[in-house]
Formats: C-alpha cells, sequence, structure tokens
C-alpha cells in the first residue's frame, strides 16, 4: 500500500470572510476524502506573504497578490490524501482538481463548480491555493505550521492516518489518531 501524500490548502481572505463559504468548502474537503492533519486561521503578516509569494516577486501581480493576502484572515490546512482505487498518491492533484484552474474568468466557462469557479473574484482572489508538488509542499507547509515535522509525521503517524486508525473531531475539524499507543510503529 502506498503512503499518503500531503498539501497545504489554503483559503484566502475573501472566502474566509464569508462563513457559508467557509462551511461548503470544509464539506467538500471531507467528502472528498481528505484527512485534516492540521489547519488554523491567520492573519498573515507581511513577512508571512513576502515569503510565501517570493517566486513572484518580479511579476506585475506581486504587490496586488501579497496585500490582498494581508487583508485579512486566511486559512490554512495540511490535508492528507488516497485515492482508494488507484492507491496512487494524489493530495496534491486532487485538491487542485477541486480548486480549479488558477485564471478565474476561465476557469467560470470551463469547471464552473469548481471551487474557484463559483468563489474566484479574479486571478488574485482566486479563492484559495494548492501547492503544485511534494516539493512545493513540504517548503509551504513548513512556512505556515513551523512546528510542524514532515518528516517525523511520516514516520510516526502516517500508517495510523493511511490505515483509518483515526476519529474525526467535528468541533475542532481535526482528525486524530485513534490509538496513541500505535503511532510511531512501521
Amino acid at each position: 500500500m502506498s503512503k499518503l501524500q500531503l498539501t497545504l490548502a489554503i483559503l484566502k481572505p475573501h472566502l474566509v470572510a464569508n462563513p457559508l463559504a467557509v462551511k461548503d468548502i470544509r464539506n467538500l474537503i471531507l467528502n472528498n476524502n481528505f484527512k485534516i492533519i492540521k489547519w488554523r486561521r491567520h492573519n498573515l503578516t507581511l513577512e508571512d506573504a513576502e515569503k510565501f509569494y517570493s517566486e513572484h516577486k518580479t511579476k506585475f501581480f506581486y504587490n496586488r497578490l501579497v496585500t490582498f493576502m494581508t487583508s485579512g484572515a486566511s486559512e490554512m490546512y495540511i490535508l492528507a490524501r488516497e485515492n482508494a482505487i488507484s492507491e496512487r498518491e494524489n493530495a496534491i492533484s486532487e485538491w487542485r482538481k477541486l480548486m480549479g484552474p488558477t485564471k478565474v474568468f476561465k476557469t467560470q466557462f470551463e469547471v464552473p463548480t469548481s471551487i474557484r469557479g463559483i468563489y474566484g473574484y479574479s486571478d488574485t482572489r482566486n479563492a484559495t491555493h494548492g501547492s503544485d508538488s511534494e516539493e512545493s509542499a513540504k517548503r509551504e507547509i513548513a512556512i505556515f505550521f513551523p512546528e510542524f515535522d514532515y518528516e517525523s509525521w511520516f514516520y510516526k503517524e502516517e500508517r495510523c492516518f493511511r490505515e483509518d486508525n483515526i476519529e474525526f473531531l467535528n468541533d475542532l475539524f481535526l482528525h486524530r489518531i485513534k490509538n496513541l499507543r500505535t503511532a510511531g510503529r512501521i
């Protein structure tokens, strides 16, 4: 059986300001078999935003994007997922599929039922972010969850999540291991 894959998912400020939209997307996350490893609601500092979007620093939209991302609270999630049919790692591709393409105008015509098709306003205010590779996920998770030990999670906890030895805590919107004594065993 293959290991789970982790991805970073972000709900952007204009979306987080809409409690019904957050509720809909959380339901979408659960209904698509993602496990919620960690999450937080956080107002990005200018330093956070500049670090996170550093690859776009020379692009025309950089200042607009950084300004928007620091305008209010965002929600960041570490999501895990495995496709039960093919058992291939796919948290990244499946979250990106749910989000829809980056370009909102195009998305509203091509994938109108995607998150960005429904909640996106513009290419900057496109509702969500998702890691585009495992390397990006690891780097991005470290920015917003510096206390999270990526390698240690795979060594100590991944198996429990993969084998469904977990429970969902609705009030915390989080999955956790049912029996902590089984954590850390390979």
